[in-house]
């Protein structure tokens, strides 16, 4: 089974940019959080006492409800009453209320459909005041730009870098402090979509964790980087740091346990930076073919196995996440093919070992026809067959030798 992903999925995509942030406004925005905090808390404790009062409520008995129109019901009136929460602007609080009831409803939905606990989306939470980081959304009402810099709703007026102009004028923007302190805002804009001229070539993608990406063209190979394993050394010395200075609960933490604190995040975000400048890089594969077949693998079981650190340091999802970006900017063909049995079919003639091949096993030998290629080579030309892509032209049509029910 595929599913195609094209230009027309994606209408909107986010420009992001650094701020340059006064003090004085740096203030007035802890202040705008600090209201926003306070109604998200305000609409989580609203939740569960209605759930418990639906709860003991008698069968057939009228249940209350707790959607978006009733807590913005609350907050107007928490508003004519409070003049604190008066003082500052009701745009980010009333997107905080929107951002809740999407937040509940897709708990909801995942618990009516009973999925597993270590799968559905699980209720808000309070955001607690020195856990929650900082994010101010605003819609078009609730901001401008102008002489190059953003004036929010409340008088605060912040300072952008700009590294690129926008193609557009945004529909919104968020606001958001990042875990190294550093202020960013991150304009909606309409995606740009930029057609290349036909290639004529194809190409089939299977994610590992021995090379994240092996591909059926050995020049578009990606190989682990291990961005993660270069900076453990540095990153155990700050987290030693933090144990040796961690603070009595209660207390606060002292000047030396937040510089060892500040510097485990700047690691941290050095990382996260380099693996998405390398999968955003290799994304590039995308102008080079026509139609991507890519498996549609989702790492997250590997999170309890012995391969969870190199799997997590290899960021396949984010690596995903920009190839399929690159190709909706592109009006490429990406087709994302089910990973079942990718490992155990034949790209040759379609059969399909009797058990798994354990992780050792890097050569697939096919015992119906013979064919022997390494294991990850074979599972990219599956790719290829299941999506429908014929590796040897590039008429895309189904190829002759593809088993039945695998095609798109």
């Amino acid at each position: 089974m595929t599913t195609a992903a094209t230009a027309e999925d994606a209408g909107h995509a986010r420009w992001t940019f650094r701020l340059r942030v006064s003090s004085t406004a740096r203030a007035a925005l802890l202040g705008e959080w600090d209201r926003c905090r306070w109604a998200w808390n305000e609409c989580c404790a609203k939740s569960k006492a209605v759930h418990l009062r639906n709860k003991h409520r008698p069968e057939g008995a009228d249940k209350q409800t707790c959607g978006p129109a009733q807590l913005d019901k609350m907050l107007t009136e928490a508003r004519k009453a409070n003049g604190w929460l008066r003082a500052g602007s009701s745009v980010p609080q009333q997107q905080l209320i929107r951002d809740f009831g999407k937040s509940r409803a897709k708990a909801q939905k995942d618990i009516k459909e009973r999925l597993p606990m270590r799968q559905r989306a699980g209720m808000p939470k309070y955001k607690k005041k020195r856990e929650a980081r900082p994010s101010l959304n605003y819609t078009k009402r609730g901001f401008r730009l102008k002489d190059g810099r953003l004036h929010l709703a409340g008088g605060i007026v912040l300072t952008v870098v700009w590294s690129r102009n926008l193609p557009a004028d945004p529909s919104s923007v968020r606001v958001y402090q990042d875990c190294v302190g550093h202020w960013y805002c991150s304009f909606v804009v309409p995606a740009e979509v930029q057609p290349l001229p036909e290639t004529g070539a194809v190409i089939g993608i299977d994610w590992g964790v021995r090379e994240t990406a092996t591909t059926t063209s050995d020049a578009h190979d990606l190989p682990h980087a291990e961005h993660g394993r270069k900076a453990a050394q540095r990153l155990a010395r700050y987290q030693r740091m933090m144990a040796r200075r961690k603070p009595k609960e209660g207390q606060a933490g002292s000047k030396g346990y937040r510089a060892a604190k500040q510097q485990t995040a700047k690691l941290h975000k050095k990382v996260a930076r380099q693996r998405q400048d390398t999968g955003r890089k290799w994304a590039s594969v995308v102008r080079d073919h026509d139609a991507l077949a890519v498996e549609d693998f989702r790492p997250k079981f590997l999170a309890k196995s012995t391969m969870a650190r190199k799997a997590a340091d290899a960021a396949i999802s984010a690596t995903k996440t920009a190839l399929i970006e690159m190709g909706r900017k592109h009006r490429r063909d990406v087709r994302l093919v089910h990973p079942a049995h990718t490992t155990m079919d034949c790209a040759q003639c379609g059969a399909r070992t009797k058990h798994a091949l354990p992780l050792s096993e890097r050569t697939y030998a096919c015992t119906a026809c013979g064919a022997v290629s390494p294991r990850d080579k074979n599972s990219a030309r599956v790719m290829l067959v299941r999506a429908g892509l014929n590796p040897a032209s590039v008429d895309g049509g189904r190829p002759d030798q593809a088993p039945p029910g695998l095609a798109a």
